[in-house]
């Protein structure tokens, strides 16, 4: 049989069964979830300085929760995919569909029944951007439009919350920076940005000569876990804004420090210090954006956070990592 002949034939066995696979790729995007509309969130902590966690309360908060955290998560695994591999299409087209689904229902515009439940929102706002900035080169006008209007109403409400709020300023009040910025960022709106900002800079205010933050070190067992917690959303807000700070280098080296040998902290606190496993992860951003890696620790050896956009060993497209 001529080369042609069994090239032809060839071809034609393979296209349908090509053809399926593909429709199989196609058809792997699950249905996205129904959109959560109102949060009824939960406080877990049982002492007056939020350090230790009642069990029962955790569980309900987390069974509260959890549809809003596994949307954020599954976002972010389908954005994250999608920059590693941008040949992989499916995956923005399936981040893309969930994303659209709940912008188009105004998710998360709904009762807010605790501090808690706007936390959960702001969080899951954070992350949807960061996310959002991995697929939106993806995304057709429409799809633009609806989710671009519907971040940055979540981040309205998010600021409007915030600037009402008359407690402390703590690292709060920084992922919500982080959570606006970051749809600033992606959707081009410089209002939103200089909220970020503003907040940025209140964060660099606190920060001790020793690199502490107090309202951090009144955490008790938790004050090295807080430290570590508020700088995460600082190093990826300054990325963002391509902002260098001697006061977040003080708490970042603070911080590091912290979770090799918590001794200073626990001399600081008169409390033993809740151990953090390995190094953040969070410090590959700073790092990214510093030019140069923290010396003396460790590499992060846990690289994924849905609340920073999924895998941060990937730099987000909002970073400014340094040329």
């Amino acid at each position: 049989m001529p080369k042609t002949i069994r090239t032809a034939l060839l071809a034609n066995l393979l296209t349908p069964l090509l053809l399926a696979l593909g429709q199989q790729a196609a058809q792997a995007c699950d249905a996205p979830p129904p959109a959560v509309h109102d949060i009824d969130a939960n406080s877990y902590y049982s002492d007056k300085n939020h350090s230790i966690i009642d069990p029962v309360r955790k569980a309900r908060n987390e069974a509260a929760t959890r549809p809003v955290d596994e949307f954020l998560y599954a976002v972010a695994r389908h954005a994250s995919a999608y920059q590693a591999a941008p040949a992989k299409r499916e995956e923005a087209q399936c981040g893309l569909q969930w994303l659209s689904s709940w912008a188009q229902q105004n998710a998360m515009m709904g009762k807010m029944t605790t501090n808690q439940s706007y936390y959960t929102r702001k969080w899951a706002l954070s992350g949807l951007a960061l996310s959002y900035a991995r697929l939106r080169p993806a995304a057709g006008e429409a799809e633009r439009q609806a989710i671009d209007a519907w971040l940055k109403t979540l981040a309205d409400a998010t600021l409007v919350h915030a600037d009402a709020g008359k407690g402390v300023r703590n690292n709060h009040y920084y992922w919500e920076g982080l959570a606006v910025a970051a749809t600033g960022a992606v959707t081009g709106d410089e209002r939103l940005l200089a909220w970020g900002r503003k907040v940025f800079e209140h964060a660099m205010s606190q920060v001790a000569p020793d690199g502490s933050l107090p309202l951090e070190m009144a955490r008790a067992a938790k004050a090295l876990h807080y430290h570590s917690f508020a700088a995460q959303p600082l190093v990826m807000l300054a990325s963002i804004l391509d902002v260098q700070s001697p006061k977040l280098d003080q708490l970042v080296r603070f911080t590091l420090q912290g979770a090799a040998d918590p001794s200073a902290i626990e001399k600081a606190t008169g409390v033993a210090q809740e151990r953090i496993k390995g190094t953040p992860g969070w410090k590959i951003v700073y790092d990214r954006h510093a030019g140069a890696a923290v010396k003396g620790t460790p590499a992060p050896s846990a690289l994924w956070e849905s609340r920073m956009g999924g895998d941060i060993a990937l730099a987000n497209p909002l970073e400014h990592p340094a040329k």
